[in-house]
């Protein structure tokens, strides 16, 4: 059986028509076998995209979408608390926990993990399968041998990020606001600004990294092309594409031409250049290096 395509959430501050309008084009015209939808990133951008979220999931599923209610990365009040606890009581969709505390309101039930979530071996694996994770996207830093692993073991579907800037951290403060001279409370959305996310350079004027709001990114995006056979090999189901500002189904068509080898991957990788010439790519983590490494099928260290 072939790999899946999963559209991850979008983790930016898009202007709300734009993200019902991007939802809307991934449900009429792109090839991808599930779609998440749902604020990861800040609670407070939330209420902007919640009118139009019941349109979005109704084009989704009648498109054929398998559509999945993606959920806070760091749930910080009592307020998140209660909103967790309240989805979990609806058995409608597939919901993904991004913060480890939701896991405990999903027990019992089918859910999702997302890539925030810690998961490095399999006994971990195994003891948030046990209590109802059914589908689990791996933290984007681990090398293919822990992948095969964790795919080996079995104990839930295992989903690989295979393209966007990498999600690395979460915090209470917004680093947004703070570049802005502006406190958290009162951040005015600065984030809207940056609809990929704010470059972040060293003292040397490199770039290194991206801000989104209380989000730490990677400055590159991974790139898993070459690598989509091997992933297949060990035994993982789908693959996960992190929405940006480029356009995202001529995205998701260059990874099914590849997974269906109607399109080599050179080639591939020349596409997504000019398709998203702002993103530098890599893929160093998967093959065992700094994760900012761009390294060709062979090379690892």
């Amino acid at each position: 059986m072939s790999m899946k395509i999963t559209l991850g959430p979008v983790l930016f501050n898009w202007p709300p028509e734009t993200w019902r309008d991007f939802y809307f084009r991934i449900a009429d015209e792109t090839d991808v076998d599930s779609v998440c939808v749902g604020e990861v990133v800040c609670a407070k951008r939330a209420p902007f995209f919640e009118p139009y979220l019941p349109d979005v999931i109704a084009r989704l599923q009648a498109a054929g979408k398998d559509v999945v209610l993606s959920t806070l990365a760091l749930i910080s009040n009592a307020r998140e608390e209660a909103a967790i606890v309240e989805l979990a009581k609806s058995d409608d969709f597939l919901i993904e926990a991004n913060d480890i505390g939701a896991t405990d309101a999903l027990a019992g039930r089918r859910h999702a993990l997302g890539p925030l979530v810690n998961i490095y071996n399999e006994a971990t694996l195994g003891f948030l399968a046990a209590r109802g994770a059914v589908r689990v996207c791996l933290p984007p830093e681990l090398p293919a041998a822990a992948v095969a692993a964790l795919a080996a073991a079995q104990a839930a579907e295992i989903e690989v990020l295979a393209f966007g800037r990498l999600p690395l951290a979460i915090s209470a403060r917004c680093f947004h606001a703070r570049a802005e001279h502006l406190h958290k409370d009162g951040c005015q959305f600065v984030c809207n600004k940056d609809a990929d996310g704010r470059v972040v350079r060293t003292l040397g004027d490199e770039a290194f990294l991206a801000i989104n709001g209380t989000q730490t990114l990677s400055h590159s995006a991974i790139l898993l092309l070459s690598e989509l056979d091997d992933l297949a090999a060990k035994g993982v189901a789908r693959i996960r594409l992190s929405p940006h500002a480029c356009d995202m189904t001529a995205v998701a068509d260059v990874f099914r031409a590849v997974m269906d080898h109607r399109l080599g991957a050179a080639e591939a990788t020349s596409r997504l250049r000019a398709i998203a010439p702002d993103l530098p790519f890599s893929n160093g983590f998967y093959h065992g290096c700094a994760g900012r490494q761009q390294v060709a099928m062979g090379e690892s260290s």
